[in-house]
């Protein structure tokens, strides 16, 4: 299929002089536009194709490379190493796209993105050409939407962000075809291919995770809980002061991780009221930060 335009992953991406880790599963033209957008960053490749990684224009950019298919061969990188993998079209071809989306899951940070893209079934184009009799994507697995957002969240993703990338349609196609019983939400009859962000965490919970070690936060989530189902209460909540002391804890912190991991909160706020006699006044701030990020979400 050919078409005006091809998939542009960096469109999700803020250039800057920081360290992160990413990963490029065959689609190594985005490699010297990364170097250029990151240039403190470790860049990783994967290709099949030994000669790709000796080509002219990827000397000098400093790149980790692994000759290996991708689809056969396990990735040969630690868990949680990346903060990015960018792959296009990477589901179009594989006998089991869950599990390499699961898979590609597995490298990622808990605050990462795997960064891809699928030709749209739904496309203008597309139903032209079978409405004249043609389909030619025999050999390539070919998604909608909403299909593709199902599969990425059985796939273990939790957040999944997507842009459309747009060709307009000859004049009173689109009207011919919503007429016909198609909807065009999100332009989707014009987008050619859709951009796909997708994380393992939601934004608030990424956030959280950023910010103290995983041992501080997997503390910090087994006291809330005890506090929560009253086990042991005063001694869960002196060590809750405890880690919030030591780890200089700040009141918006504690209240939105408290809002993500305990679901009986004025049970939960009640007995750290009772069990903290000296720390009222902290318990007043996290109330009153729940309280605000509460409105706020709303307001969203």
């Amino acid at each position: 299929m050919r078409e005006d335009i091809r998939p542009e992953l960096t469109e999700f991406l803020t250039p800057g002089e920081i360290f992160c880790r990413i990963l490029v599963v065959e689609s190594l033209t985005y490699l010297p536009r990364l170097r250029q957008m990151f240039p403190m960053a470790e860049l990783y490749a994967v290709t099949s194709e030994e000669d790709f990684s000796r080509a002219a224009e990827y000397v000098g950019l400093e790149v980790n490379w692994r000759v290996l298919d991708y689809q056969k061969t396990p990735l040969p990188f630690p868990t949680a190493f990346f903060d990015y993998i960018i792959s296009d079209l990477t589901l179009e071809t594989v006998e089991n796209p869950q599990d390499i989306a699961a898979g590609f899951g597995t490298f990622l940070k808990e605050t990462g993105f795997w960064l891809t893209s699928f030709r749209n079934i739904r496309y203008w184009r597309i139903i032209d050409e079978l409405r004249d009799g043609h389909f030619y994507g025999i050999i390539t697995r070919m998604y909608a939407r909403a299909e593709f957002e199902r599969l990425l969240y059985a796939s273990f993703y939790k957040y999944v962000v997507m842009s459309p990338q747009v060709i307009a349609a000859p004049d009173g196609l689109i009207a011919e075809l919503e007429a016909a019983g198609f909807e065009n939400i999100s332009h989707d009859l014009e987008a050619a291919f859709w951009l796909v962000k997708a994380a393992r965490s939601m934004p608030e919970m990424a956030l959280l995770k950023s910010m103290y070690t995983a041992t501080e936060r997997q503390q910090l989530s087994r006291l809330l809980h005890r506090i929560e189902y009253d086990v042991a209460a005063d001694k869960s909540c002196a060590a809750l002061w405890e880690l919030y002391d030591r780890t200089q804890m700040f009141p918006d912190y504690l209240a939105e991780f408290i809002r993500q991991a305990v679901f009986h909160r004025e049970k939960f706020y009640g007995l750290l009221r009772q069990n903290s006699p000296t720390r009222r006044d902290t318990i007043d701030a996290l109330i009153e930060c729940s309280t605000r990020q509460s409105y706020a979400e709303d307001d969203s």
